[in-house]
């Protein structure tokens, strides 16, 4: 058994006899009446459980409480509670986001996170410049959200409303790199200048680029480049074997 302390939603916690295999998820849920993360498939492959730690996305049923003494742990009530609602919570709310709304705590706090790898320039796995990803790409924001499973097939809604967000955040914070730049600096804005034309004088997104293209129906996000370039590659390989092939019959005949 285990004496530990957490710091979860701000508030510290304090625990005597914790069983070490106790899982956070499971502290949340069971000890501490913490609800909001769900237990889906207690797997790390549905996201349900999706909480912070330190800022970054997490599944919480695959790490255990011991592990996390001293760290910064986020729920959805850390984010915001309905009288406090984050500006994703209402983005979602706006957009109809959800459905059964089981999947919709892990949904913002992925998309919590994913907001700041933007803001950070990580790549992700289709991103094809490394020196200048463009998070705020449909495909990007699908595939960073790819871990996150809606039974509902809310995908549409829920790409909508974190696109709606994400744009504002990136456009803020150009406002706020223009702000103070030096002239020697300016070279690193390139990737956020196209949202400036993608959003109107009010900060809101236009309608004007793919950047927050409308996503409606029953939807999967549009190819990446480098699945473009897969698919002609695959392509260009069939048709040069089958002329071979054609060639060979020629040549036999």
């Amino acid at each position: 058994m285990t004496t530990l302390s957490l710091t979860i939603n701000n508030n510290l916690y304090h625990f005597e006899d914790l069983d070490p295999r106790t899982t956070l998820l499971d502290l949340c849920r069971h000890h501490l009446q913490i609800t909001g993360p769900k237990k889906g498939c207690d797997h790390g492959q549905c996201g349900a459980c999706t909480i912070l730690i330190n800022g970054q996305r997490i599944n919480s049923c695959l790490t255990l409480a011991v592990m996390h003494e001293g760290d910064e742990i986020t729920t959805i009530e850390g984010i915001g509670l309905p009288e406090t609602l984050s500006d994703l919570q209402q983005a979602f709310k706006e957009h109809d986001a959800f459905q059964c709304g089981y999947c919709t705590p892990g949904q913002i706090c992925s998309a919590t996170a994913l907001i700041e790898e933007v803001k950070q320039n990580w790549p992700s796995y289709v991103t094809e410049d490394l020196k200048n990803p463009d998070g705020a790409l449909i495909q990007e924001v699908a595939e960073r959200m790819s871990g996150n499973i809606c039974r509902c097939s809310a995908y549409p809604n829920i790409i909508n409303a974190i696109s709606e967000v994400l744009q504002k955040e990136l456009q803020k914070q150009v406002n706020q790199s223009k702000s103070v730049a030096h002239p020697s600096s300016l070279d690193n804005l390139d990737n956020l200048h196209n949202l400036d034309s993608s959003l109107d004088s009010s900060g809101n997104p236009s309608n004007k680029p793919a950047v927050l293209a409308a996503v409606s129906g029953i939807w999967s996000p549009p190819p990446s480049q480098s699945q473009v370039h897969k698919d002609q590659a695959h392509k260009d390989n069939a048709n040069k074997s089958t002329n071979n092939q054609s060639q060979a019959v020629g040549d036999n005949s």
